[in-house]
């Protein structure tokens, strides 16, 4: 993905502390363009600790971005009954599996957070109440993807929750009051996975997917292409591969909060372009 002319490192002078979080809120983002937005596969909490070609290929997106100022994080694993921000000044780091080995349950990710973006992200937000939240942290969709992104944990981190009560075409319409937060030099990141179905895993097919979960990840990507977001957001009408690819839609809906924030004409580039273990999609998406 040739893309270092464009993030170039910008924002390699950070300020720090208090002045730091005041510029998240009220600051322009580096180099006075919006900072991207990105759609992340998060796959397996184990690309936390593997060295593989999905956290390689985190780990150069994080180098290649120009330095946030904070990063507001919308995972497919913090469903709530309406809408939630952490708004902690250390989030804890959540392990919400089971079943993986000690050095995964280790694991850390001890970013700080931020009460100051957390309360204006409250005031701005339109459409729906938000709480702040002092109970959640960062789930594996964030801070597995995190920990290679951004190792050494200094910028704020905040997850916002998704209301399990409310359809896509809501959820993409509230994505779009977030875009003011790129113009802040915040990043922000949908994590999930366009294709995925648990119950068709196939474990011993860890490098391929099946027929129908290529067509429909290949089928949401030329939706993209094509700025049609009406479809993606429609996606159950997009036929049987799309039932089968999203039964539950959680981990779907992160894709949607990204795209909502695609200006006019911005450019989208893809990465970690794979289907694995026959019913998970990895592909992830840089807007801008």
């Amino acid at each position: 993905m040739r893309r270092r002319h464009f993030f170039a490192a910008v924002g390699a002078g950070t300020m720090s502390g208090i002045a730091a979080l005041r510029a998240a809120v009220a600051g322009v983002a580096p180099g006075g363009r919006p900072i991207p937005a990105l759609f992340i596969g998060h796959g397996s909490p184990m690309n936390a600790i593997e060295d593989n070609d999905y956290s390689r290929a985190w780990a150069r997106i994080g180098a290649e971005l120009p330095r946030p100022r904070a990063i507001v994080c919308v995972s497919a694993h913090w469903q709530t009954r309406g809408v939630k921000v952490t708004a902690m000044d250390r989030p804890p780091t959540i392990h919400d599996f089971s079943g993986f080995p000690p050095a995964l349950q280790q694991a850390s990710y001890p970013a700080p957070g931020s009460p100051v973006l957390a309360r204006s992200m409250r005031d701005e937000i339109r459409s729906a109440p938000v709480e702040l939240d002092a109970d959640w942290g960062l789930d594996h969709g964030t801070w597995s993807v995190l920990a290679r992104m951004f190792p050494r944990a200094e910028i704020p981190v905040l997850q916002l929750s998704l209301d399990a009560t409310r359809d896509p075409a809501w959820h993409y319409e509230l994505a779009r009051e977030l875009r003011p937060l790129r113009d802040r030099g915040v990043l922000v990141i949908g994590s999930g996975n366009i294709v995925h179905n648990l119950r068709r895993l196939a474990r011993a097919s860890a490098g391929s997917g099946f027929d129908w979960a290529i067509e429909f990840d290949a089928k949401v990507k030329a939706l993209v292409d094509a700025g049609d977001h009406r479809s993606l957001i429609d996606y159950e009408a997009l036929g049987p591969a799309a039932r089968l690819a999203v039964p539950t839609n959680e981990h779907y809906l992160p894709l949607l909060y990204a795209l909502a924030l695609r200006g006019e004409r911005e450019p989208v580039a893809y990465f970690n372009e794979r289907t694995a273990m026959g019913s998970i999609s990895m592909r992830s998406l840089v807007i801008g």
